[in-house]
């Protein structure tokens, strides 16, 4: 029997599900196998999940799923074809250093996530158009909540990540240019990047 969506947040069975997703993503260290069968039953068990009330931003309704879940959603999100190429904005990633030195956005700046600090946006005006993004939208939305508690009044993540970007042919980069490397995160969330290469 297939579960609707909108029943489980009646039950608030979401926050269950956020609990649990939220230990398997905040490790890199090796797993027990059970850890990582429960975490994959949650993820391609959101494809069986009824449809969801928000508009999809990310093509792949089986990621905007468990995304829905994941993301607490209570900051400004923004899509990848929300985002032109003409319009002035600050990228911020979110991710480790080596997560993003692998490749990220042109001209975004690294700001980090366990060891995020405010002096890494000394040139950052607290009223540009800002955007945060980390792998699939996690830690940018904690760093986004930061952002707007310390007074930046236009910023937003971006649902999807990094992984949406690549998944809809935006280009990143890294030291050298253009590549085609992106930092999968560990091999269990990786599965939602459907392009470029995987580095771990």
């Amino acid at each position: 029997m297939f579960l609707n969506y909108n029943l489980l947040v009646g039950f608030h069975i979401n926050e269950v599900f956020l609990r649990i997703l939220h230990f398997i993503y905040s490790t890199k260290k090796p797993m027990k196998k059970s850890y990582f069968f429960i975490g994959l039953l949650l993820i391609f068990g959101f494809m069986f999940i009824g449809k969801t009330q928000k508009e999809t931003m990310v093509q792949s309704s089986a990621y905007n799923k468990m995304l829905q879940v994941l993301l607490t959603h209570d900051v400004p999100e923004v899509g990848v074809a929300d985002i032109l190429a003409s319009e002035e904005i600050i990228m911020l990633d979110a991710r480790e250093k080596d997560e993003y030195e692998v490749s990220h956005i042109k001209n975004a700046l690294w700001i980090g996530y366990d060891d995020f600090k405010q002096d890494r946006l000394l040139e950052v005006s607290k009223n540009q158009n800002i955007i945060v993004y980390c792998s699939i939208g996690y830690r940018s939305e904690k760093i986004t909540q930061k952002l707007i508690n310390m007074g930046y009044t236009n910023t937003s993540n971006l649902y999807g990540g990094l992984f949406e970007w690549v998944n809809q042919d935006r280009p990143v980069v890294d030291q050298n240019g253009t590549t085609n490397k992106i930092h999968g995160f560990n091999r269990l969330w990786s599965v939602w990047l459907k392009k470029g290469e995987k580095v771990y």
